[in-house]
C-alpha cells in the first residue's frame, strides 16, 4: 500500500517561500508519478504540478509556473515542491498524490475526466497573508 505524508506547510507573508515535502513509502517513486494538488476554501481542487521519477518529466499549471519548482529525491522517497513568490491566492491545503505516470499527468492537468489519483496524502495547509 502506498503511503504519502505531506509536510512543510505554514503561515507565510506575501512574497515569501515555503518548501513542501511529500514523503512516500518505499519504492513508490520507482513505479508511480507524484502530483501536487491544492484546494482553497470554497474552490475546486486544482492540479498544480507533477513529476515522474523515471524520466524527470514535469508539469506546472500556469498559476504557479515560474514560481514553484518540483523535484524528487529517490534515495529519500520524497518529492518536494519549492514555492517562491507566494501570493494570498496560493492559500490552500496542499496534497500530494501518486498514480501511474500517464494517469498522473492527465489528472494533474485537468484532463482526467472520471479518473482520479489512486493514492493521496492527508494534506498540509499553506496560508499566505500579511
Amino acid at each position: 500500500q502506498v503511503q504519502l505524508v505531506e509536510s512543510g506547510g505554514g503561515l507565510v507573508q506575501p512574497g515569501g517561500s515555503l518548501r513542501l515535502s511529500c514523503a512516500a513509502s518505499a519504492w513508490t517513486l520507482d513505479y508511480y508519478a507524484i502530483g501536487w494538488f491544492r484546494q482553497a476554501p470554497g474552490k475546486e481542487r486544482e492540479g498544480i504540478s507533477c513529476i515522474t521519477n523515471m524520466d524527470s518529466t514535469t508539469y506546472y499549471a500556469d498559476s504557479v509556473k515560474g514560481r514553484f519548482t518540483i523535484s524528487s529525491d529517490s534515495a529519500k522517497n520524497t518529492v518536494y515542491l519549492q514555492m517562491y513568490g507566494l501570493k494570498p491566492e496560493d492559500t490552500a491545503v496542499y496534497y500530494c498524490a501518486a498514480d501511474i505516470p500517464s494517469k498522473t499527468f492527465l489528472v494533474t492537468t485537468g484532463r482526467g475526466g472520471k479518473y482520479d489519483m489512486e493514492f493521496w496524502g492527508k494534506g498540509t495547509p499553506v496560508t499566505v497573508t500579511s
